[in-house]
């Protein structure tokens, strides 16, 4: 009996061993950190089955818009108007939608991933073509705009959010979900299907001559929980619609290989641009929690997503007796203490609970401030 449960051990490392190295074949006929130009669903059917861990895709809304958008001031609203967020008819959208998932499905691994963002105007449909094909559905989330634009004409309820279904290729797939790191990233509290995040402004959003280089630019701090939930370091992400390439910036940030497809050049160039400044974190701010509450609430993982605190920044108490390294999850690391901002307080002081927001402090624009000011910036910055 020993000698034949040696032998199905030794068979299932062999297994393994072959598995590991078919994967890493496949790797290197990919090209990774490369934007494929042209249509997307000709240039997914160029790509290796079984190939991908995980696809973003942020597909045209097909938007059903009735004339121009003005402002109370009569200035222009910049809504999407573009050629390829137009098509003659639902049967076509559906058509297009259903080419370019069934692509996707094929290139995914047997426990790879899909997250598909849209409106009203789309997903919906989306959502029914992915079950129509095998996907299954884990989560819808609802990213509440913390800044939406206004209701101008006053004729709808202001359209504050937007729509992402996360899948896994089958409903067997053994999906990656870093549970403990978005626990972590969300002050110890479970991580919900509202996700509260700015639309893309300020320095991000990214303008060339004035304008929006593109109208819908996802904000990074979209894709860094996306990635960061969802993925491991090392993983390829696919994006079949690259546009100024978010999702090659944050997953050159957290160390996952990544593809992207995209058609139109004016895109690809501020993309290649963009990725090419991303800086990389090192590998001991990119290790995760492993797995085992009147104004609006901010968990300290929102400030590390939105970059305002960087991955590997120091942390230290007022009288600077210890010192942390803040982590990629939003936890943070002091000596072999690790954990919330709260609990790593706790514990190097011996207290049974400590408000991190006010025990760490940190080196902001030449001044030392606690981790609360950051919070406040974060705050107002959103309401703006």
């Amino acid at each position: 009996m020993v000698a034949l449960a040696k032998e199905r051990q030794a068979k299932t490392a062999v297994r393994a061993l072959r598995s590991s190295a078919a994967a890493a074949v496949t790797k290197l006929a990919l090209p990774l950190g490369q934007i494929l130009r042209g249509d997307c669903i000709e240039r997914m059917r160029e790509l290796p089955t079984a190939s991908i861990d995980l696809i973003f895709a942020d597909p045209p809304y097909n938007l059903q818009l009735g004339g121009d958008l003005a402002r109370p001031d009569g200035s222009h609203v910049d809504a999407v108007t573009d050629h390829w967020d137009k098509f003659d008819s639902f049967e076509r959208y559906d058509t297009f939608t259903r080419e370019w998932l069934t692509e996707a499905r094929r290139l995914l691994k047997p426990d790879g991933a899909i997250w598909v963002i849209g409106s009203y105007h789309n997903i919906f449909r989306v959502g029914a073509l992915l079950q129509d094909l095998g996907f299954w559905i884990l989560n819808d989330i609802v990213w509440r705009k913390a800044n939406p634009m206004p209701n101008f004409k006053g004729t709808r309820f202001t359209n504050a959010h937007e729509t992402l279904i996360w899948a896994s290729r089958s409903e067997k797939a053994k999906y990656t979900f870093n549970y403990r790191a978005m626990k972590t990233l969300n002050d110890e509290l479970q991580m919900r299907s509202d996700w509260v995040l700015p639309i893309c402004g300020g320095p991000e959003r990214i303008r060339k001559d004035g304008v929006k280089a593109h109208p819908t630019q996802k904000p990074e701090a979209l894709l860094y929980r996306i990635m960061l939930a969802t993925t491991n370091p090392g993983d390829v992400v696919l994006d079949p619609f690259f546009g100024t390439g978010t999702t090659g910036a944050v997953a050159r940030r957290l160390g996952r290989e990544w593809i992207g497809c995209e058609r139109e050049e004016d895109y690809i160039a501020v993309a290649e641009e963009r990725i090419a400044a991303a800086l990389p974190l090192d590998e001991s701010a990119l290790t995760t929690m492993m797995s085992k509450r009147s104004a609006p609430r901010v968990a300290f993982g929102q400030l590390v997503e939105s970059g305002m605190i960087a991955p590997g920044t120091a942390l230290f108490d007022r009288k600077r007796r210890w010192n942390a390294s803040v982590r990629a999850d939003g936890s943070i690391a002091a000596g072999d203490q690790l954990g919330s901002i709260h609990g790593v307080g706790s514990a190097v002081q011996g207290a049974p609970s400590c408000n991190g927001w006010t025990f760490w402090h940190i080196e902001h624009e030449g001044e030392v401030k606690p981790l609360d000011a950051l919070r406040q910036l974060y705050l107002l910055a959103v309401e703006d």
